[in-house]
């Protein structure tokens, strides 16, 4: 039993050597083969992130903006409070 248990995890560490070694491969390869980004790929993907937080941002003040008044959340808690009692009876 101990013998097979030691097979078995023998060869799952060799299963998982041999996949680790071909992401390293995967690698190299691609900076063999110069498809590493260039300076202006860099530059627009910060730009792109950059533009998607500003915008995100932008959104969440718009969102602030259209918060209501506590006048208007009172008038709204009451018109709620009327249609539960209306849906009671």
């Amino acid at each position: 039993m101990l013998r097979f248990l030691s097979a078995l995890f023998l060869a799952a560490s060799a299963v998982s050597a041999v996949g680790q070694s071909g992401k390293r491969q995967d690698r190299q390869d691609r900076q063999q083969d110069g498809r590493q980004m260039s300076r202006e790929e860099r530059q627009r993907m910060r730009d792109d992130v950059r533009d998607a937080y500003r915008n995100d941002r932008q959104d969440r003040q718009q969102q602030k903006a259209r918060q209501m008044s506590p006048e208007e959340r009172g008038q709204l808690r009451r018109d709620i409070e009327d249609a539960n009692r209306q849906i009671k009876r």
